[in-house]
């Protein structure tokens, strides 16, 4: 069966980029590649608009090195010509880093890779990534996530499935975070498992957080295209 998209871009969402929504990104590429004169598939109707996707949408204030936007470019020239006629027109903070053909549904993307940087202005409290590590190295971990579908207003997940790996190391007064985390049915946020963590050693709290994506991946931890 042919895939509805046939390209992908792969982008990075860095600097002030990070505070531009979802929405606003959604509107945002269609925008440059009018701009940027490329003929992309358009939705049918009355209103029509560029039929673009992001897979697994970023949270605000959230940075990442390997974003993956789907469209099909109706124009037959080489896709190593769309990075730099993107980049010309796009907002600052947003970088298209490759242009390809795809082929592999973004249902196979299983992991993403993290780096959370964590700030202490009075430096990090002794035993900080010690404590935040052995939290996670137990069987089950099972908390309570607000959700607005259920009746309770929660519901119940156990993180330690959705966490493959967790490293740490210290960087000034930054302790920096390593993640290998479930990417999706279900998927596991970060902030989660540091908000998590901080519960659980309130001590351990960070004057500033900041997270990055770093890397998709597949089923057997090789990089997802």
């Amino acid at each position: 069966m042919a895939h509805m998209h046939k390209h992908r871009l792969l982008f990075a969402k860095t600097d002030r980029a990070c505070y531009i929504s979802h929405l606003d990104l959604m509107r945002t590429f269609p925008r440059a590649f009018l701009r940027a004169g490329l003929h992309v598939k358009q939705t049918e109707g009355f209103n029509q608009h560029s039929f673009v996707s992001i897979a697994l949408p970023l949270s605000l204030g959230y940075s990442s090195r390997c974003e993956i936007l789907e469209f099909e470019l109706l124009d037959d020239m080489p896709l190593a010509e769309v990075p730099e006629r993107m980049n010309k027109v796009l907002p600052e903070g947003i970088e298209v880093l490759e242009c390809y053909e795809a082929e592999n549904p973004c249902r196979n993307i299983r992991y993403l890779q993290w780096e959370c940087r964590l700030s202490f202005d009075r430096g990090i409290p002794e035993g900080a990534a010690d404590a935040l590590l052995n939290l996670y190295r137990v069987d089950s971990l099972v908390i309570q996530k607000p959700s607005k579908k259920a009746k309770k207003g929660y519901t119940e997940l156990d993180l330690i499935p959705l966490i493959h790996s967790l490293e740490a190391e210290t960087d000034g007064n930054e302790l920096v975070v390593h993640a290998v985390l479930a990417a999706q049915n279900p998927g596991l946020n970060p902030d989660l498992l540091i908000s998590t963590a901080v519960a659980q050693c309130p001590d351990f709290k960070p004057d500033f957080a900041a997270y990055e994506r770093r890397e998709v991946l597949d089923e057997n931890f090789e990089i997802f295209r």
